[in-house]
Formats: C-alpha cells, sequence, structure tokens
C-alpha cells in the first residue's frame, strides 16, 4: 500500500522513513486499513525486523 498523503505522498509504507513512522505512533494512527498497517509497519521497524520486507 502506498501513503495517501502527507510529505511522503506515494511512497510504499515500508518504505517510510523510521522517524516518520514513530511520529504516526506518537501523534496517533489513522482510523481504518492505513492504521493498522502502519501501526505493523511501525513494529516491524522498531523491532529491527526490516529483513521482514526484503522479499516484498
Amino acid at each position: 500500500m502506498r501513503m495517501p498523503f502527507g510529505k511522503y505522498r506515494g511512497r510504499l509504507l515500508v518504505e517510510l522513513p523510521e522517524p516518520y513512522v514513530v511520529w504516526f505512533a506518537g501523534q496517533g494512527f489513522p482510523p481504518g486499513k492505513l492504521g493498522d498497517m502502519l501501526r505493523t509497519v511501525y513494529e516491524i521497524k522498531v523491532n529491527g525486523l526490516e529483513y521482514l520486507f526484503d522479499k516484498l
């Protein structure tokens, strides 16, 4: 899925910089599927599991 708005509009969620995803975690993720996916990306990035994205 691609980021639908903001500074990183059009980028794949897995390509978002970690500080941006951490900022969302502090501000609150948007509702719905986008929020769920950003929350998952956050957990993967902060736990150093980016290698899970390599095959995507």
